[in-house]
């Protein structure tokens, strides 16, 4: 019996299918919690090491820097292609679990960040698996929610670091608060390592390495009746022949330069925003706009809150409306909200009022809100979808790799461009950038939605030649069928 159809129309996903990819996607929850959760801790981390603002940059970009390692080493090692999806996402879990302990226990600065780092290569990895892995066990009408519900767990992280922090701070003592805010991350990370024993490994990546028997019995799991599952097989079979008759697809490579721009923008984009220099510094953004600290930590979980909400209503929607409107929607977000940041700082200088204080507030969430609903939903879909199966586990490792490069660029200078040029250059420096973003989605982004992963790299252009052969050496096949797992 055929899966009964959900309030769009699609069928609904197995419940293994959907079960594997919210555990996955716990990843995500993980990812967002330990990127947010130094925000609160700014002011503490500052007067404990005696750090300047650059080595309060670094500080908080020493995670990124693990990310970037993590996403390096994805893809330059190929361990989710060489060890499968799901030994990687244990090795994920167990990282966060060793930094959230290390850091709450750190003796000293050159501990603390080189624990921060180990949690970044946790996030890096994740960022480049868990995505992968969920678009592995979805059926396609029903792709862009589950693999968004990484992106989904994101921001709920970020929202319980936000929380966690405004009641630990209230709760702990002042001076060990802020190890508190990174222990706790400790209960969550174990958990995910013990629920993953509930999901399945990739019938993709089983079938890849010739373990057939054990892929068909997933495949059978995850659809909804023979026929489907035969439908399956037979096209991820089909998609192995073509692009994995030979050991390894060069990556950089003509054919695949268009997809490799593709992944390029929208992760340099995302962080072009200035999202992440926010959501870290949320606390110190209202603070800088005249806010008391409880207030400034209050808020934050507001933005939290905002950013979860936002994300919600994308994921109900990305399927329906496709991956470049909610892009085009968003890029108009980001100009509105930054346009009024920068006017507003530069209007009120070093005194805020009330009211302008409660504007600052008002449109940072605005801000928040136009990511997630764009760039925030958009981005591990569309780096998970445009990659052929050859090199996917590098194309996602690749777009990660790119996420954090710029991640990190930004959250490091942040805090020395707000001291040095003040908090309007930095927001109309995102504002340029954004206007970049927009004649990107409107010039050049393509529409991924609704297509079977296997036949996205027809629709992209993206043909097989000398720097890219066809795996298989065979004529491609011209079969029209549409995947429904």
């Amino acid at each position: 019996m055929n899966n009964p159809p959900d309030r769009t129309g699609n069928p609904a996903p197995r419940s293994l299918a959907l079960r594997s990819a919210v555990i996955a996607a716990l990843g995500g929850l993980l990812f967002g919690f330990d990127t947010a959760v130094i925000s609160g801790t700014t002011d503490a981390l500052q007067q404990v090491f005696s750090l300047s603002a650059a080595g309060l940059g670094f500080t908080v970009a020493t995670a990124l820097i693990g990310t970037i390692v993590g996403a390096a080493a994805t893809g330059i090692w190929k361990p989710a292609d060489l060890f499968g999806r799901k030994k990687v996402l244990y090795a994920i879990g167990i990282l966060y679990l060793v930094s959230a302990l290390g850091c709450a226990f750190a003796p000293d600065w050159v501990s603390f960040m080189v624990l921060r780092f180990v949690g970044g290569i946790g996030v890096g990895a994740a960022a480049a698996v868990a995505p992968m892995y969920n678009a592995e066990v979805s059926p396609p009408k029903n792709r862009g929610r589950m693999v968004g519900l990484f992106q989904f767990n994101i921001v709920l992280g970020i929202l319980l670091a936000y929380l966690s922090n405004y009641v630990l701070l209230e709760l702990a003592p002042e001076a060990t608060a802020w190890r508190w805010m990174f222990g706790v991350q400790a209960l969550p990370s174990l958990a995910f390592v013990l629920l993953l024993a509930l999901v399945p490994e990739s019938p993709r990546w089983l079938l890849k390495v010739g373990r057939t028997t054990e892929a068909d019995r997933v495949i059978a799991a995850l659809t909804s009746d023979p026929n489907e599952a035969q439908l399956a097989r037979n096209e991820i079979a089909e998609a192995l022949e073509t692009d994995g008759g030979k050991p390894r697809a060069k990556f950089f490579s003509r054919p695949h330069r268009k997809i490799i721009l593709l992944a390029f923008a929208i992760a340099a984009f995302n962080q072009l925003s200035g999202i992440n220099a926010v959501l870290y510094y949320a606390p110190s953004i209202f603070k800088s706009a005249g806010m008391g600290e409880s207030a400034s930590f209050l808020s934050s979980g507001g933005v939290g809150l905002i950013n979860l909400i936002s994300t919600m209503l994308a994921l109900l929607v990305i399927d329906r409306l496709g991956r470049r409107k909610l892009m085009l929607i968003g890029s108009i977000g980001y100009l509105v909200t930054l346009g009024l940041l920068t006017a507003t700082y530069l209007s009120q200088g070093d005194d805020f009022s009330g009211t302008a204080s409660l504007f600052v507030v008002v449109m940072v969430m605005l801000f928040v809100a136009a990511h997630a609903f764009g760039q925030g939903a958009v981005i591990w879909v569309f780096i998970a979808e445009i990659f052929p199966t050859s090199i996917r586990a590098r194309g996602q490792a690749f777009g990660s790799l790119v996420h954090w490069g710029f991640a990190a660029i930004i959250s490091w200078i942040f805090p020395l461009l707000a001291d040095t040029v003040g908090g309007a250059m930095a927001f109309a420096f995102f504002f340029m950038c954004m206007v970049g973003q927009l004649v990107w989605v409107l010039l050049l982004m393509p529409e991924t939605k609704g297509v079977p992963l296997e036949k996205l790299k027809a629709a992209l252009g993206v043909q097989d030649g000398p720097e890219a052969p066809s795996d298989s050496g065979q004529p491609r096949s011209n079969a029209t069928s549409t995947s429904h797992y």
